[in-house]
């Protein structure tokens, strides 16, 4: 897929690893609309980097529909690329110590990361398949949604996150199967430890020792790392139906 001039939309785009593929496309040449809840964060970043910003929950199907519709129109070409990096990751255990923890705090973990993957997915996927083809596939669209290594290797305290994050695992190959014959690309990344404003509010000491936790290289990833791949995942075609653990090797103790 050919990112220059292409529609592409980033749910989740106003920090972290969203902020990083914004900025990431926009200096490829697409025509960007950071999709985020935060809507002033998100028109900021617009404003400095070229692109168009919308307000988005992914949890609402009109808020998806609206900012979906928004990037369709952005360029004659239409939308072509949508990667979805909205998420939440509140830690709860199954059981507290006041017994078990309410249904309501893994609800709004699932909703938001799997529900809301969903969402973005069928509301983009339905904008790219009426997308005339494109090259000597017949490509019209990528799509690209996040997990994480926590659906692999989800640590206590993660019950509703790694559930999560594997449900976006295990919809990945399906969803391609189902739209390659549209010509619609589905790939899926699973982060290990970035250094992302989920982890900026860590102590110095906190940071460090996680980052000692990453084989090779020994360090926290940078969102430009995740955005690497996103754009070669959007331009190499034979990359569909897959996740790709992005981690350094790093295997997470249960704890």
């Amino acid at each position: 897929m050919e990112i220059k001039d292409a529609g592409a939309i980033v749910f989740g785009g106003a920090s972290g690893l969203g902020e990083a593929t914004a900025r990431r496309l926009a200096a490829e040449g697409a025509a960007v609309t950071v999709a985020d809840l935060t809507e002033d964060r998100a028109r900021a970043l617009a404003d400095e980097i070229g692109a168009s910003a919308v307000g988005c929950d992914v949890t609402d199907p009109d808020s998806t529909a609206a900012a979906v519709a928004h990037a369709a129109t952005a360029t004659p070409r239409g939308l072509r690329i949508a990667v979805c990096c909205a998420g939440l990751g509140t830690p709860a255990k199954l059981i507290g110590r006041e017994g078990p923890t309410p249904l309501e705090s893994f609800a709004k973990v699932i909703a938001v990361n799997l529900l809301g993957t969903i969402n973005a997915l069928r509301c983009a996927a339905g904008a790219m398949v009426e997308n005339p083809p494109e090259g000597e596939s017949g490509e019209r669209g990528v799509c690209v949604n996040t997990a994480s290594i926590a659906a692999y290797d989800g640590q206590i305290g993660q019950v509703a996150y790694a559930a999560s994050k594997g449900g976006v695992v295990g919809l990945t190959l399906p969803v391609a199967r189902e739209l390659a014959g549209r010509g619609v690309r589905v790939m899926t990344i699973a982060p290990g430890l970035f250094d992302t404003p989920m982890l900026a509010g860590l102590p110095d000491s906190a940071r460090a020792s996680l980052s000692g936790t990453v084989p090779y290289p020994p360090r926290l990833g940078r969102p430009e790392e995740y955005a690497d791949l996103v754009e070669h995942i959007v331009t190499n075609g034979m990359l569909n139906g897959e996740v790709i653990r992005l981690d350094g090797a790093l295997r997470m103790a249960p704890r």
